[in-house]
């Protein structure tokens, strides 16, 4: 059988699906339904398939996509439609996480597999109700307990319910906390040394440069004082010099 004779029965799948659909379930679906068959089809046949479909749907004429989420295959609304239908599913759909709640399961998401004390180690508050809210959500589950601290403490990961909300397939699509920061560093100020008079470049060659609190940068102050005024200025340093070349004069 042709492939593309096969391609319908698998939209038909992914369409119809409570779930999000693996490239291996729809291979043996296929060939439950095809059990006649002489010639089984191939996951890799299944792959190409899909991707196709894929190919398909990326074009601007459907509002609407196949993508791997939560696990699996799926119908998608594109992001361009998602206030169209938030106007269908009101309340529900425009719901949101408490910030304690998200906080809580980030620190799950990328610490996983994870215990209760070690969240609220990380928080520094009291996490039990969010963790509640975010396991009736079913968005993090209990896979078990740990057996190496006292009291044998429930461990708490991520669900497929998780991967599907946020639209990821795995943990590993998380964006990496080095990203994130990156985003949020600041440049720093490039200095030109032409910016500087001759005399602040002469100081600064010997002198410790500070930003004071307008957000100017100088020479820091106690360096200054240790600099010798040039030939021809007053100030007190030069003061102090004819006092001590006076003081040193023979009487």
């Amino acid at each position: 059988m042709e492939l593309s004779t096969i391609i319908p029965h698998i939209e038909a799948l992914i369409f119809a699906s409570e779930k999000p659909l693996t490239s291996l379930e729809i291979v043996e679906l296929i060939n439950n339904a095809f059990g006649f068959m002489e010639e089984r089809i191939s996951l890799d046949q299944v792959q190409s398939c899909i991707e196709g479909i894929r190919e398909k749907y990326q074009s601007e004429f459907y509002p609407f996509e196949v993508r791997e989420s939560g696990g699996g295959w799926q119908f998608l609304t594109k992001v361009e439609f998602h206030k169209t239908l938030a106007q269908l599913n009101g309340e529900r759909f425009l719901k949101r996480l408490s910030n304690a709640a998200l906080e809580t399961l980030a620190i799950i998401a990328y610490k996983q597999p994870i215990t209760k004390g070690e969240i609220e180690s990380i928080r520094g508050v009291n996490s039990d109700y969010s963790i509640q809210k975010l396991l009736e959500k079913e968005l993090i589950i209990i896979t078990g307990r740990s057996e190496g601290l006292p009291g044998k403490p429930l461990i708490y990961a991520t669900s497929k319910n998780f991967m599907d909300y946020f639209g990821i397939n795995s943990a590993a699509d998380l964006p990496k906390i080095r990203e994130v920061l990156a985003e949020q560093m600041i440049e720093p100020t490039i200095i030109n040394p032409n910016h500087f008079t001759t005399s602040m470049q002469e100081q600064a060659e010997d002198a410790l440069l500070v930003v004071d609190a307008n957000g100017d940068l100088i020479v820091h102050p106690d360096i200054i004082t240790e600099i010798p005024d040039e030939p021809g200025t007053t100030g007190d340093s030069g003061n102090e010099q004819t006092n001590d070349e006076s003081e040193s004069a023979p009487e």
